[in-house]
């Protein structure tokens, strides 16, 4: 095969990387064979059908340290990175609460039996796993809480739904969660909410603030202060007079963005997605090795604990919403 073809070349000599954008069930073999060949992937999300070859996977790419990302694309935008930004410097004080949720409605009737082949292959668990709304939208909202505030969910009690009939996976996912630190947050998310299109947000509430990101306007972050005006901060704004944050840190002032007022959106974010990522495997071209931040992309170590949220969400879901913990 093309990939076996390139596991005795050079890395110079080697395809870049390879990008898996199949359905679910068909990410685990192509990119172990690319790793075990030398070849960085970026591959679509959920990483796997399962846990154990999300095991498998991840322990395959620390063993060849070839670079490897999971395509949670909302991560490229200038906002979300500004987001984490002021979380992690402490803006908002101690987190208390997180809402993470992705609201859909293309699954309120039943495209799957009108022939729509997007559909038909996520409600089949042969092709998608253990999970339709969780692990094609959910792991989105889980991206995002885990990212912005870099917290890990401990434990969770969760209700998987299939509420349109005839069914088999679901179509209503929530999960409720006890951080890392001690705070609490839902996890949620739903494609049968009829007029909601890709409906992707994230509020952190803080001791001294909170934060609202949302997908769809994408371009801004929101704050809100106990008796102060609410500040809304747009990518090319002038930062610092306004008492809240002071400056931005290097990285956010430099990053490659359109002028202030031509709209961004999610092809520039999955651009800049694979702009990062191609730094990385530049990098271990041309020294055979590459260190990462972890800080511009999933990578396997995230999309593993994906699916383990994903497993403990099922598990908990079957055992009437009963308290478990994720899989370390």
């Amino acid at each position: 095969s093309l990939i076996d073809d390139q596991r005795h070349l050079k890395p110079t000599e080697r395809l870049d990387y390879i990008v898996v954008v199949t359905p679910n069930h068909a990410h685990f073999e192509p990119s172990l064979k690319a790793v075990e060949a030398g070849i960085p992937v970026f591959c679509e999300k959920p990483l796997t059908i399962n846990l154990d070859q999300a095991k498998l996977l991840e322990k395959a790419v620390q063993r060849n340290n070839v670079p490897f990302a999971v395509a949670h694309t909302y991560l490229g935008h200038w906002s979300t990175r500004l987001a984490r930004h002021i979380v992690h410097e402490g803006l908002l004080g101690d987190v208390r609460w997180v809402d993470a949720a992705y609201i859909q409605g293309w699954l309120a009737e039943s495209p799957e039996e009108d022939g729509s082949q997007q559909a038909s292959w996520r409600m089949d668990p042969s092709l998608t796993g253990i999970s339709n709304c969780g692990g094609d939208i959910g792991t989105h909202a889980l991206m995002q809480l885990r990212y912005v505030t870099g917290l890990e969910i401990k434990k969770l009690s969760a209700r998987l739904e299939a509420l349109v009939a005839g069914r088999i996976l679901d179509d209503h996912f929530t999960t409720y969660c006890e951080l890392s630190n001690g705070a609490k947050a839902l996890v949620r998310a739903s494609q049968i909410a009829i007029g909601h299109k890709n409906d992707l947000c994230i509020e952190v509430n803080g001791s001294k603030a909170s934060l609202v990101w949302m997908q769809e306007e994408s371009e801004c972050v929101k704050i809100m202060r106990p008796g102060k005006p609410d500040l809304i901060y747009w990518r090319g704004q002038v930062m610092g007079n306004d008492g809240f944050l002071s400056e931005l840190p290097n990285e956010l002032l430099v990053e490659p963005t359109l002028p202030s007022g031509h709209t961004e959106g999610f092809h520039d974010a999955l651009a800049r997605l694979h702009r990062d990522f191609e730094k990385d495997v530049r990098a271990y071209k041309s020294t055979d090795k590459f260190t990462s931040d972890g800080t511009r992309y999933a990578t396997v170590q995230d999309g593993r604990i994906a699916m383990a949220f994903l497993e403990a969400a099922v598990s908990s879901s079957k055992n009437d919403g009963a308290w478990t913990t994720l899989d370390s």
